[in-house]
């Protein structure tokens, strides 16, 4: 893992998911650290990028989040290529088409063709969901303990910063540990990377489950950019047309590196 120093470096294309603006859960600064370290062509927001859901309810919009969208429009301005794929937090997008036309493309789904002639499903993911599709019950339990994780964690890093300790995720931790995360998770990836089969292409890059990956499956390549609420993630694809998944906190500060999983699942720039 070679760590990213003062100097950007340039990558072919970047890709975000989750940001989730407009809650007080969205890691706002290291996402405007990523992107300032991060030189591209293309930047692809896939989904979920604000919350409206939550700002519906409560208007939240601090300075931060406000700079996480100036620094995307800048990069437009200096020539990166930007593409919106709303998400089930952000379907609002689709209703603004016109006045974005003329600086980000906005579309259910994109097709991306990497350096080395792949070619990838560009996707939110919202539409593969098993569990909202079949249970329900269980997505609402789920979202009422994941909001319950977040909520500590906020006051869990205050503590730890204090301390002098860098940030740490509960709620990525959990998914890690509990076993319904887990098979849900694997549900998702199953029935995303069957879906994409018949699609003609090598691969899927999608986001909404806030779990960065990066394997076969199947002779399928699926990539998940993660999120920015909790593991601070995304995803790159080098000039070579390899993509890399990128735990932000972890390359910055390698001593957050865990030692739970394999390297392999940690950074994992292989392909089929």
């Amino acid at each position: 893992m070679t760590l990213v120093g003062s100097e950007s470096r340039t990558v072919r294309s970047i890709f975000i998911s989750d940001v989730h603006l407009g809650t007080q859960h969205c890691q706002a600064e290291l996402l405007v650290d990523f992107l300032k370290a991060h030189d591209c062509e293309r930047i692809y927001m896939v989904g979920d990028i604000i919350d409206a859901w939550r700002l519906e309810k409560t208007w939240y919009w601090p300075d931060s989040h406000e700079t996480v969208v100036d620094t995307v429009l800048h990069k437009g301005r200096m020539g990166a290529e930007l593409f919106y794929i709303p998400g089930n937090h952000d379907v609002f997008v689709h209703d603004f088409t016109d006045p974005l036309a003329d600086h980000i493309h906005v579309a259910e789904e994109v097709i991306h063709e990497t350096a080395d002639g792949r070619r990838y499903l560009v996707i939110h993911g919202d539409s593969f969901d098993v569990v909202m599709q079949n249970a329900k019950w269980m997505a609402y339990l789920g979202d009422w303990f994941y909001e319950l994780c977040l909520k500590s964690n906020t006051w869990l890093n205050i503590l730890r910063k204090r301390m002098g300790l860098n940030y740490w995720s509960l709620g990525a931790f959990a998914k890690r540990h509990v076993k319904t995360f887990i098979n849900i998770i694997g549900q998702y990836e199953t029935v995303v990377a069957a879906a994409v089969r018949q699609r003609g292409v090598q691969g899927v890059i999608c986001g909404h489950i806030h779990h960065a990956e990066s394997r076969d499956m199947n002779g399928i390549h699926y990539v998940n950019s993660g999120d920015w609420v909790e593991s601070c993630s995304a995803v790159v694809e080098h000039c070579d047309g390899t993509l890399e998944v990128i735990f932000w906190t972890e390359l910055t500060h390698p001593r957050n590196l865990r030692s739970d999983i394999p390297a392999s699942q940690v950074v994992d720039a292989s392909a089929p």
